[in-house]
């Protein structure tokens, strides 16, 4: 296991790497000037200028990003331009919220996910089937920002059983806080559960297709002691790589949920932070995602490898 960690870490600090670079050239590219912006729109070219230089934005490109590996290696993030504080500091307050909504909606993937595969899969009525498949094409089909609309009219507007947004502290209150988290997260965890409860509904009827289902279910197995035990086994180590994929999608899309429904998380501040041309908040924002996908991505790799022995040794 260690041996098949160390084969992929080159891999991913290369990722990494070049991740590091395109944040960095791409902010670069988009139209407007931090300085200008902060100086306002009645200040003169020397107001624009001292700006410039106190924020370093005078120097070459290839100096400018050095400094901000430097400071990332020295745990130094440096100062918001535009919104104010820390970035550090900025960034942690917002990291909790997106972590908990991130997790809560990976809870709702993984559930639903199951249950969409197992249902589509083995259910013996035919409705039950058709009515899996017509949610999953509506949770791929439908956008974000309309499944949110959606469930607060249900839920919120008309049931009034959840709160239309905001959040409350886990610690501090949890069942108000699950109530306020319901809602966000299973926004961002439909298209994603859609998406493993088809590749799994695939996986477990080639499982069913071979020659051990046939056999067990000739010896007297239960079916549904087969499924779980046998079936869903072999057809888990592909879905547990894909689950790690989503994680990436539900990263990039709590950005439009935590809009939607008033979240205070990572997805506002990087919002504001664009807005404003805050260049070390967005910065620093875009590349923490990309280390949270790519460490995700090699613990799922580790827990295919270990789900399934022979990648060990490829």
């Amino acid at each position: 296991m260690r041996g098949h960690l160390l084969r992929r870490l080159p891999s991913a600090l290369l990722v990494l790497f070049v991740s590091s670079v395109l944040i960095f050239g791409i902010l670069r590219l988009v139209p407007g000037d931090p300085a200008t912006s902060l100086a306002g729109p009645d200040a003169g070219p020397e107001t624009v200028a001292a700006i410039r230089e106190q924020l370093g934005l005078n120097e070459s490109l290839p100096a400018q990003y050095a400094h901000w590996i430097g400071g990332l290696a020295t745990g130094d993030l440096g100062p918001s331009y535009a919104i104010g504080g820390r970035t550090a500091d900025l960034i942690g307050d917002g990291l909790g919220a997106t972590v908990e909504l991130t997790l809560a909606a990976m809870l709702f993937v993984a559930v639903l996910g199951t249950a969409f595969g197992v249902l589509g899969a083995t259910a013996r009525r035919g409705w039950v089937r058709a009515l899996v498949r017509v949610l999953t094409t509506g949770a791929l089909s439908v956008p974000p920002f309309v499944t949110g609309v959606l469930l607060v009219l249900l839920f919120a507007v008309l049931l009034g059983v959840l709160p239309a947004g905001g959040r409350v502290p886990l610690l501090t209150a949890p069942d108000l806080a699950v109530q306020y988290l319901v809602l966000p997260a299973l926004c961002l965890a439909l298209p994603s559960a859609a998406v493993v409860g088809r590749y799994l509904q695939d996986g477990i009827e080639r499982a069913l297709a071979e020659d051990y289902v046939r056999t067990a279910t000739a010896a007297g197995v239960r079916p549904r002691r087969l499924l779980w035990r046998h079936v869903l086994p072999n057809a888990a180590p592909p879905v547990v790589t894909l689950l790690g994929m989503q994680t990436g999608h539900l990263l990039g899309g709590a950005v439009l949920v935590e809009a939607i429904f008033a979240w205070p998380g990572l997805g506002r501040l990087a919002e504001q932070a664009l807005t404003r041309r805050d260049y070390p908040v967005v910065q620093d924002l875009l590349l923490l995602l990309v280390t949270v996908f790519v460490l995700v991505q090699l613990l799922t790799d580790l827990v295919h490898a270990w789900l399934d022995p022979r990648i060990r040794w490829e």
